[in-house]
């Protein structure tokens, strides 16, 4: 796979019918290794181990419903209070990020409400902080680490 613009972690493989898979701590089972999956793991990672978000509260690849539409998002990272600090888009390590990976996110967050945004595809990573108020966001150099305050 792709070196990527993250920190380095230890990674279990696992090969079964000739497909590779990654153990996904959060998810506490294999995956199936894609691109993508590549770039979402490492960014798990970075946030556990960089940024030091507890385990508990985040949440890879579920399901929410938008305009009656079935979608998945890649990360969310609760607050302690249950609310949204963070969502996470991950794309592969392939794919450019432009304005249409800016707004399928900005679409998750009219119904997750997160305080910030990430987008990355693993080699560049963009971070927004949200202002609810102007309905707009603004880039940022890095996420805040965690705190519980």
């Amino acid at each position: 796979m792709q070196e990527l613009n993250f920190p380095q972690f230890e990674y279990r493989f696992k090969s079964t019918e000739n497909k590779v898979s990654i153990f996904d701590v959060i998810r506490k089972k294999f995956i199936i290794l894609q691109p993508e999956e590549w770039v979402r793991q490492h960014c798990v990672h970075y946030l556990l181990n960089t940024k030091n978000y507890p385990k508990s509260l985040i949440n890879v690849e579920k399901e929410l419903s938008i305009n009656g539409l079935k979608k998945r998002y890649d990360i969310v990272i609760f607050n302690s209070d249950g609310s949204i600090k963070l969502i996470v888009e991950c794309k592969s390590y392939d794919v450019k990020i432009d304005q249409a990976t800016f707004d399928q996110i900005a679409r998750y967050n009219l119904a997750l409400n997160a305080e910030y945004l990430m987008v990355t595809n693993g080699i560049n990573h963009y971070y927004c902080q949200m202002d609810k108020d102007a309905q707009c966001y603004s880039f940022l150099k890095d996420i805040p680490e965690y705190s519980n305050v």
